[in-house]
């Protein structure tokens, strides 16, 4: 499956902001959906997860409350709705996906290019 990430950009502190992964190549619905993101000299961390048809999230401790994961099987289109915005926030944010539910990068097959999202103080 192949996916493109979207919707990054540069933010106030407090600000929202919603990226959008749209896949294609194989059907969407066979696939759980996972964000991640990298910071500049860190690893990639999880920050959420949605299964298949959407009936379970997961999300990192440090987005809980603040960021939404949500999906659109018709349209092929994983969300990341992020509100709340602080520094630390900014990263590199990724979409992957995977027939299994995990919140490892390394489990992940398919991954999208990244699109940055800079939170400024």
């Amino acid at each position: 499956v192949q996916l493109q990430a979207s919707g990054g950009g540069l933010v106030q502190a407090g600000g929202s902001l919603t990226l959008s992964c749209a896949a294609s190549g194989r059907t969407f619905s066979n696939y759980y959906m996972g964000w991640f993101r990298q910071a500049p000299g860190k690893e990639r961390e999880f920050v959420a997860a949605i299964s298949r048809y959407g009936a379970t999230t997961y999300y990192a401790d440090s987005v809980k409350g603040r960021f939404t994961i949500s999906r659109d099987n018709a349209k092929n289109t994983v969300y990341l709705q992020m509100n709340s915005l602080n520094p630390e926030d900014t990263a590199v944010y990724y979409c992957a996906a995977n027939v299994l539910s995990s919140r490892r990068p390394g489990d992940y097959d398919y991954w999208g290019q990244g699109t940055l999202v800079t939170v400024s103080s």
